[in-house]
């Protein structure tokens, strides 16, 4: 890695294909060893910044340096110092565990004084150990995911890019790779990973919402939590939720109503109060309500908050 202060910069990147612009001006910068995550829905612009970064497409305009090497100028140096793992997992299928792995081994040119070790370490990691025979086409998501990154991490790139890498993967091993990637981190890896799940981007160190091509914020999950409502939040729990959704937004001291789950997120200004004032209506105009009670909100509640805000 050059000298640089950032693992990767962005300064006021933009795509655009033909009338439609897919990334409208992001600007931010990714610590060296830090977890960033970029969350949103699909179609908002995430793949699009990050094969920009990645030097796979050239942006429209504004700059980015990715390992102290500039996108627009030095892409293939760019190329060489970071991982990149795509959503389709871009394994060989007719070939196996072990023979992806040394496949990448002798695309990134890993010393082959070495490889056989760095190879051994990285089945450990993965947790394929007994599986270096299997055929990467009998494994399962979860297993193809785990050699999908081994497979990018294989010369040990100081900065790992991820797009949406668990998606369609159980919950179980979602769980596995994250303690992967922590592992990663805390070795003084830089991650930047891209992902639609609001639960996966709290384990980020920092997150940018990203909406339209925009991002609309960017901070820790704690402090975006904190600074996300303009009052108090209330979960309610209650049948039929249909008319309480459009009952609540008609009651005084309501700012904004959300559905979560079966359940409704309420936000409402810091009175006292609030929750019986909240039950009072709903029951007076024939909704049963089980429960209503205070809550921290989660990213969800900021995503949608923010969401507001950015189209209001």
């Amino acid at each position: 890695m050059t000298d640089s202060s950032f693992a990767v910069e962005a300064v006021n990147l933009t795509k655009r294909f033909g009338d439609f612009t897919a990334v409208d001006g992001v600007s931010f910068q990714v610590e060296r060893g830090e977890i960033f995550a970029f969350l949103g829905p699909n179609g908002c612009g995430k793949t699009t910044t990050i094969r920009m970064l990645c030097g796979i497409i050239a942006p429209t305009s504004g700059t980015g340096r990715v390992a102290g090497y500039d996108i627009l100028t030095q892409p293939d140096q760019v190329k060489e110092h970071i991982g990149y793992m795509s959503q389709r997992f871009s394994l060989y299928d007719e070939l196996t565990v072990r023979e992806n792995l040394e496949f990448y081994a002798g695309v990134y040119q890993v010393d082959p004084a070495g490889r056989r070790s760095r190879l051994e370490e990285l089945i450990s990691l993965a947790g394929l150990e007994g599986r270096e025979g299997d055929l990467a086409a009998n494994l399962s998501g979860g297993w193809k995911q785990q050699l999908a990154l081994a497979c990018s991490i294989v010369h040990r790139p100081p900065i790992l890019f991820l797009d949406e890498p668990t998606a369609g993967v159980d919950p179980v091993s979602r769980r596995r790779f994250w303690e992967v990637i922590y592992d990663l981190s805390e070795g003084g890896v830089s991650v930047f990973v891209t992902t639609h799940y609001m639960d996966e981007a709290e384990h980020a160190h920092r997150v940018s919402l990203m909406l339209a091509g925009r991002l609309i914020a960017c901070d820790s999950p704690e402090r975006l939590k904190s600074a996300a409502q303009p009052g108090s939040l209330l979960e309610v729990e209650c049948e039929p939720v249909v008319s309480a959704l459009e009952l609540l937004p008609g009651v005084a001291g309501v700012k904004e109503v959300a559905v979560y789950g079966s359940l409704l997120h309420v936000v409402v200004d810091p009175a006292e109060d609030r929750a019986t004032q909240l039950r009072e209506a709903l029951e007076g105009h024939g909704v049963e309500v089980q429960r209503i009670e205070a809550i921290r909100p989660s990213l969800e509640d900021v995503f949608i908050g923010a969401i507001g805000a950015a189209t209001t």
